[in-house]
C-alpha cells in the first residue's frame, strides 16, 4: 500500500475555478489520488481511479451529498443526485423512462428546428454565445419538454448556477449562492405545481408518478430539480465552451464543416476537453483502497472530472482538442448508477446547435470572453463572438 501524496493546491480558489487545468496537471503528477490539505479531501485525478469511484456506489456513496459543505449536503439529501439504492432506484426509474434514447430521438427534429431558427436570428451580428445562444436554447428545450410556462423561466439558469456553487466548500461563492438556491427550491415546490405545469410535459408526468404510487409524493418537487438544476446550466456551459474551443481551434471547425458526420464525435470531444461539471464528491462508507492508496471510512472523495478527462495515461495527446478522437468513454457525464440521466438529451442539444452553426458560420472571432467562477461548473460567463 502506498502513501497518499498530499498537496496544498486549492481547486476551489478563484484562479483555479477560472482556469483549473495547470492545477490538474500538478495534481496528476503526484498520483491518481491526492490528499488536499486545505479541505481534508481526497482528490481523484486519474481516469482509471475516477472510473473505480463512480462505479462503486456502495463504498463511494452519494447519500451524504455530492458537495463539500456539510450544511448544504444535509439540505440536499434524498434527491436523485444525493441518494443511493434503494431510495435512488424509483427516482431514477421515472427519469429513465422520460429520457431513454427513443424518447429523446423523438424530439430530434424539434431540437434541430429550434437551433436553426435561433442561429439564423443571431449570426449576422456579434452575439454572446452564452446569453444569446446557449441560455435561450437550453432553457427553451428543457422548459418545453418539462412543461414550464414561459413566464416562469427567466431565473432558472441563474438559480441553477447558484445551486451548483453550493456543492463547493463553505467559501464565499457558496455562502453568497445559498439564497438563490433556496429560491430555486422554493419556486420548484410552491410555484411549479402540477396545476401550473403544462399537460403532457415531463413535469406533470413526475407528479402523476407520485399519484400512481411509483414515488413518494414528497419526492416529486425534488425530482423536478433534476431538470431545473442539472438539466439546463450544464448544457449552457457545454454549448458556450464549444463555441470558445472552435474559435481557438479554427482547423477543427473547418474539419467539422468539411465532414458534418463528425458532429457527435465533436460533441464528445468538447465534453472531454471542457467538462461542464468539473467536480462532484462522494463519501466513503468503509475504509477502502483506491489505486493502492488507503482512504479511511467517512472520508470525502472529490472526483475532478476535468483532470480525469485529460489524463495522458488514458488519452493519447490528452491536452490536444481533436474532434476526430471520438472519446466515447469520457467522464463528463459520470458513470455507473449516477451517470447523468440527461446525457443523451444534452448531446442531442449540442449536436443540433453544432449542425446549425456549421451550415452558416465559416469561422468564429472572439471579441470578449469572461470565465465564470463556480464551485462545480466551468465555462464562459460571457463570450462575445463575431461570425464569418
Amino acid at each position: 500500500m502506498s502513501i497518499c501524496p498530499s498537496s496544498n493546491l486549492d481547486p476551489w480558489a478563484d484562479d483555479q475555478l477560472v482556469d483549473p487545468y495547470e492545477g490538474y496537471k500538478e495534481l496528476r503528477a503526484l498520483g491518481p489520488v491526492v490528499y488536499l490539505e486545505r479541505h481534508d479531501v481526497y482528490a481523484v485525478v486519474s481516469h482509471e481511479a475516477a472510473r473505480q469511484v463512480l462505479q462503486n456506489w456502495e463504498i463511494f456513496s452519494s447519500a451524504s451529498g455530492v458537495g463539500l459543505s456539510p450544511t448544504m449536503n444535509e439540505r440536499g439529501a434524498g434527491g436523485v443526485l444525493t441518494s443511493d439504492p434503494p431510495q435512488h432506484t424509483p427516482l431514477r426509474g421515472v427519469l429513465n423512462r422520460q429520457l431513454i434514447p427513443p424518447e429523446v430521438k423523438r424530439h430530434r427534429d424539434a431540437l434541430a428546428d429550434r437551433a436553426d431558427r435561433l442561429v439564423d436570428a443571431i449570426v449576422s451580428e456579434p452575439f454572446d454565445a452564452v446569453e444569446d445562444l446557449a441560455v435561450p436554447y437550453s432553457v427553451g428545450v428543457v422548459g418545453d419538454l418539462v412543461g414550464i410556462p414561459d413566464d416562469r423561466r427567466s431565473q432558472l439558469v441563474e438559480r441553477a448556477a447558484a445551486a451548483f456553487n453550493t456543492f463547493g466548500p463553505d467559501n464565499q461563492l457558496s455562502v453568497d449562492s445559498r439564497p438563490l438556491f433556496s429560491e430555486l427550491f422554493w419556486s420548484t415546490k410552491y410555484e411549479l405545481t402540477p396545476e401550473v405545469l403544462r399537460p403532457g410535459g415531463w413535469g406533470r408526468e413526475i407528479y402523476e408518478a407520485g399519484e400512481a404510487g411509483e414515488l413518494e409524493p414528497d419526492a416529486c418537487p425534488g425530482l423536478m430539480l433534476a431538470y431545473l438544476w442539472a438539466g439546463m446550466d450544464t448544457t449552457v456551459n457545454g454549448i458556450a465552451s464549444a463555441v470558445s474551443l472552435f474559435a481557438e481551434h479554427p482547423d477543427e471547425w473547418l474539419a467539422l464543416r468539411a465532414d458534418p458526420t463528425l458532429v457527435l464525435s465533436a460533441v464528445r470531444e468538447v465534453l472531454r476537453f471542457e467538462p461542464p461539471v468539473q467536480r462532484f464528491a462522494r463519501t466513503t462508507t468503509a475504509t477502502s483502497q483506491l489505486d493502492g492508496v488507503e482512504i479511511p471510512d467517512g472520508s470525502i472523495v472529490a472526483i475532478l472530472f476535468g483532470a480525469a478527462n485529460r489524463d495522458a495515461a488514458h488519452y493519447t495527446d490528452a491536452e490536444r482538442f481533436d474532434i476526430t478522437r471520438n472519446p466515447v468513454d469520457h467522464l463528463a457525464f459520470g458513470l455507473g448508477i449516477h451517470r447523468c440521466v440527461g446525457a443523451g438529451l444534452a448531446q442531442e442539444e449540442m449536436a443540433a446547435v453544432f449542425a446549425a452553426l456549421v451550415q452558416r458560420v465559416e469561422s468564429f472571432e472572439i471579441l470578449d470572453r469572461q470565465m465564470r467562477r463556480n464551485n462545480a461548473l466551468h465555462g464562459p460567463s460571457r463570450l462575445l463572438v463575431r461570425c464569418i
